[in-house]
């Protein structure tokens, strides 16, 4: 029997079985305000990116998402957090929570 994790409780390897179970770990992963501030300006600025292809219909626009999205993300990561980006485990429920923070924030919810 394994120990698990001393801060999440969950056996390395162990997989979540939701978005809401996952969510809480998202947020202990973005512990560090500076990390989440990042965070929110490239979701910020991926959402501008799509809606400068909506209106422009220039493909590039939508090639920037992933680079805005992600380099902002990573340089979060790996300065400020000092920590493995949940994305390499958890790609999806990463993008889904990093929409959530995004609104969380925007709407007053999550303290910027």
């Amino acid at each position: 029997m394994t120990a698990g994790d001393p801060q999440t409780g969950r056996d390395p390897g162990e997989r979540y079985a939701s978005f809401a179970a996952f969510y809480p770990y998202y947020i202990h992963e973005h512990s560090n305000r500076t990390c989440r501030r990042i965070h929110v300006v490239g979701t910020g600025l991926v959402i501008a990116a799509f809606a400068a292809f909506c209106v422009t219909l220039n493909v590039w626009w939508l090639l920037a998402m992933p680079l805005v999205g992600y380099g902002f993300a990573w340089v979060g990561h790996f300065f400020f957090e000092k920590n493995r980006p949940a994305t390499f485990q958890y790609p999806l429920w990463s993008l889904m929570g990093d929409f959530r923070l995004f609104f969380e924030t925007v709407s007053g919810k999550r303290k910027f």
